[in-house]
């Protein structure tokens, strides 16, 4: 595990203005395309960031509510917590996700936006139904679930904020690398988005196997290999539980298991985020928007040997993932081509190459991410 090359910063530094404290050499070590100057590092495409006001105690709410939310009898899930009309993108979702050519059992999803119940407009809704769904929340009194959504909005709001003022030093960082960067780009699209997608997962234990050749397992066992197609993800970090919800300590878990991210040599490497850290990774989108200068990973998540101490484990988190409307265009800066931003790309051979989904310079978000759900369901990796 290689937790010396995980940058973390100080909540006071990230919420400073970029003129007063530059973050920049700390956002090119953790962030930095192919052009950066690292010493030799290369970066995760992923930062940590410690001492926010009131993360900790938000996650420690609502992550071992995840248990509970996921073993909801089937159908009161299916009923009252299922939305098709969104393509699964509000509410419970198991089985409905493929990252190659099968449904995804290893994992269940309950989707929330903490920013708005009811986001964008009647239009937007209509026209971008898997972009603007309305929040479906479990009725806490039948389902034991006594300030789910009031976790859930407070998690969510302090991750949208701690990444709105990550994006000003993003921002920073781009315009010092890239002449055409237009001033507060990225702040700008993610301080004013209605478009937040919480996702709290429920990761189920696996199963025992007969096959005692560990080669013949795959590596990423509880999410595939896959690059964040959107602006940034918040991490709220996880919590194992076992078959009861009752939470295990680190020391009771397999350390194989977790986040790996692929770096520039082509290296998994097995990310811990610190549990009283948030932690941010790149996506596709800003690092077109800022010619390269910064890097979306591959990552995936590997979950633990069936065997491990004899003890069935789950693993329970929440990304967030900060995005902007649909028809925001992907136009690179002023002054960058195409390849710069297409060869800043790490781990190109675990992931749809980026040139056959950014498919031209002013493209669509919207047209990108369905360009990018089709690639990955074909995707054999």
């Amino acid at each position: 595990m290689s937790t010396s090359r995980l940058v973390i910063l100080d909540y006071a530094d990230v919420s400073s203005d970029p003129s007063s404290k530059d973050l920049s050499s700390y956002l090119e070590r953790a962030f930095g395309g192919s052009s950066s100057s690292n010493n030799g590092i290369s970066p995760l495409g992923i930062v940590a960031i410690r001492n926010i006001p009131g993360f900790v105690a938000a996650k420690n709410a609502l992550l071992p509510q995840g248990h509970t939310l996921a073993h909801l009898d089937e159908s009161y899930l299916d009923k009252h917590l299922t939305d098709a009309a969104s393509l699964y993108n509000a509410g419970w979702s198991r089985g409905k996700e493929k990252l190659g050519d099968k449904p995804d059992y290893a994992k269940a999803s309950y989707y929330f936006n903490p920013l708005s119940d009811v986001p964008g407009t009647e239009e937007d809704r209509a026209k971008y139904p898997a972009s603007y769904p309305c929040n479906k929340w479990p009725n806490e009194d039948e389902t034991d679930l006594q300030g789910f959504k009031d976790n859930a909005k407070n998690l969510g709001n302090i991750m949208h904020k701690t990444v709105v003022l990550l994006s000003r030093h993003i921002d920073n960082l781009a315009a010092r690398k890239v002449k055409g960067y237009k001033q507060d780009l990225l702040y700008n699209a993610m301080k004013e988005t209605e478009k937040a997608k919480g996702r709290l997962l429920y990761y189920y234990p696996l199963e025992e196997s007969n096959d005692s050749d560990a080669q013949t397992k795959p590596f990423d066992n509880w999410i595939g290999w896959h690059n964040d197609s959107g602006f940034l993800t918040s991490l709220s970090g996880d919590l194992y539980v076992n078959a009861t919800g009752k939470s295990l300590d680190k020391s009771e878990i397999d350390p194989a298991a977790g986040l790996y991210v692929t770096d520039r040599s082509g290296e998994s490497i097995h990310v811990s985020i610190p549990e009283d850290c948030m932690a941010v990774q790149i996506g596709e989108v800003v690092q077109i928007l800022t010619g390269g200068v910064v890097s979306a990973t591959p990552h995936c998540v590997r979950g633990p040997s069936p065997n491990f101490n004899g003890v069935k484990v789950a693993r329970i988190s929440c990304p967030c993932f900060i995005d902007s409307k649909p028809i925001y265009p992907l136009v690179a800066p002023e002054g960058c081509s195409r390849e710069q931003v297409v060869n800043a790309g790490i781990g190109r051979e675990k992931v749809p190459a980026l040139e056959d989904r950014w498919t031209e310079d002013g493209m669509s978000f919207g047209d990108f991410l369905q360009k990018t759900f089709e690639r990955y369901y074909d995707w054999k990796g």
